[in-house]
């Protein structure tokens, strides 16, 4: 049994079956959930915003999403964190190529 520490080692499913011996050889660390808790109790100061998405690219996401015991909402707004992040990291190591008024 292999114990999974990072949620990118989760893989994208092509159906239930793939998930499901997926999940027979692989297990997720407990550390790896707490940690997804702490993070969402964190960010409960939340402004509620509209964003019109495709309606398959919303269900890829559920999908992605309960594969990682995530509400969607909360892994959509890890990605933006992660590439907010990312995007800071990149404009602060290439003296600001950037507008700053993006971020």
């Amino acid at each position: 049994m292999n114990l999974l520490t990072n949620w990118e080692d989760i893989p994208l499913f092509d159906g239930e079956e793939a998930e499901a011996a997926f999940w027979a050889d692989n297990r997720l660390d407990v550390r790896l959930m707490e940690n997804s808790v702490a993070e969402a109790g964190e960010l409960a100061d939340s402004t509620p915003i509209t964003l019109r998405i495709d309606p398959r690219m919303l269900a890829r996401i559920k999908r992605l999403a309960r594969s990682r015991f995530l509400n969607y909402q909360s892994m959509i707004k890890q990605w933006l964190s992660e590439r907010m992040e990312q995007e800071i990291r990149e404009q602060r190591g290439m003296g600001g190529g950037r507008s700053q008024g993006m971020l």
